[in-house]
C-alpha cells in the first residue's frame, strides 16, 4: 500500500508540473474505464518530435488514471518538453499541457464483455503551468467496438483551447488482433479551430503485452499543419495496478 501511495504522489506531482488526453500510444482514447480503486500509469518515456525546423524531446509524457465509483475514471496528464533546435532556446525545458478530466462510461458494450458498442465521455480542464498561461476546457464522446479481428474506437471532441478558440477533434483508432502478445495499431485524426488552424495526423505502431497489466508500445506519427510537417517517434508503456481488493495476479489490466 505504501508503494502505491508513493507512486500516486510522484506521478501526480509530475503531471501537475507537466499532458495527454490519451490511451497509449494514441492521441484519442477508448470507451473503457478502470474498476474502482485500480490505478493505471501511461508513461511515454521517449517522444522525439520534429515540427518544421524545431526538434524537441518530450519526456516524460505522463497520464495517470484512477478508477472511481459509478463507472468513472479520473485522469491527470502532462508532459515536459526540451527543445533541441529551432527558434526556441536549446535545452530550455518547459512544463506543458497539464490537464485533469473525468471519464464516464455510459453504455457497457463489447469492451466490457457485453454486446454492441461501448460508449463513454470525457470532459476536462486544461490547466495553466506557467505565468501568463490561459486555461481551457473540452468534452469528448468515445464509441468503441471490439470483434474477432480487433477493435475500433471513434473519438469526437469540442474544446475551448488555451488561445480562446473553439477547436474540433475527430479521430479513429484501429487495433488489430495481432500475433500472440503483439498487435498492430493505427490512428488518424483531424483538428480544426475557429482561427483557421488545422492538423491532419496519422500514426502506425505496435503494442506488446509483456505480461498482465504491463504493455509496451512504439509508434511513428506523421502530421501536417497549415505551416509545416510534423514527425514524431513515440516509445512508452502502460502499467496497471489493481486495487487491494483484487485476488487475481498483480497488474490485471482492465483494458486488455
Amino acid at each position: 500500500m505504501k508503494v502505491k501511495v508513493c507512486i500516486v504522489v510522484a506521478v501526480v506531482g509530475a503531471v501537475w508540473l507537466v499532458p495527454a488526453h490519451a490511451y497509449r500510444p494514441f492521441d484519442g482514447t477508448d470507451a473503457d474505464v478502470l474498476d474502482q480503486g485500480d490505478m493505471e500509469l501511461e508513461l511515454g518515456y521517449l517522444h522525439y518530435l520534429r515540427e518544421g525546423s524545431q526538434r524537441s524531446l518530450e519526456t516524460p509524457v505522463a497520464v495517470m488514471n484512477l478508477g472511481l465509483l459509478g463507472k468513472r475514471e479520473l485522469v491527470f496528464e502532462g508532459r515536459i518538453r526540451t527543445p533541441l533546435s529551432g527558434d526556441a532556446e536549446p535545452h530550455q525545458t518547459r512544463f506543458r499541457d497539464a490537464a485533469i478530466s473525468l471519464k464516464q462510461l455510459h453504455r457497457e458494450g463489447s469492451l466490457q464483455e457485453s454486446s454492441g458498442p461501448s460508449i463513454a465521455s470525457e470532459c476536462g480542464l486544461f490547466l495553466p503551468v506557467l505565468s501568463g498561461d490561459r486555461t481551457g476546457a473540452g468534452c469528448a464522446v468515445i464509441v468503441s467496438e471490439r470483434g474477432v479481428a480487433g477493435a475500433v474506437h471513434f473519438n469526437g471532441a469540442l474544446n475551448k483551447n488555451r488561445e480562446g478558440n473553439w477547436e474540433g477533434f475527430l479521430g479513429t483508432i484501429v487495433e488489430g488482433s495481432g500475433w500472440g502478445a503483439i498487435r498492430p495499431v493505427g490512428e488518424v485524426f483531424a483538428v480544426r479551430d475557429s482561427a483557421g488552424r488545422h492538423i491532419e495526423s496519422a500514426l502506425a505502431g505496435m503494442v506488446w503485452t509483456a505480461r498482465k497489466g504491463l504493455a509496451l508500445d512504439v509508434a511513428l506519427r506523421k502530421a501536417r499543419t497549415e505551416e509545416h510537417c510534423v514527425s514524431e517517434i513515440r516509445i512508452g508503456l502502460t502499467w496497471t495496478i489493481p486495487a487491494a481488493r483484487s485476488s487475481g495476479p498483480a497488474g490485471t489490466n482492465a483494458r486488455e
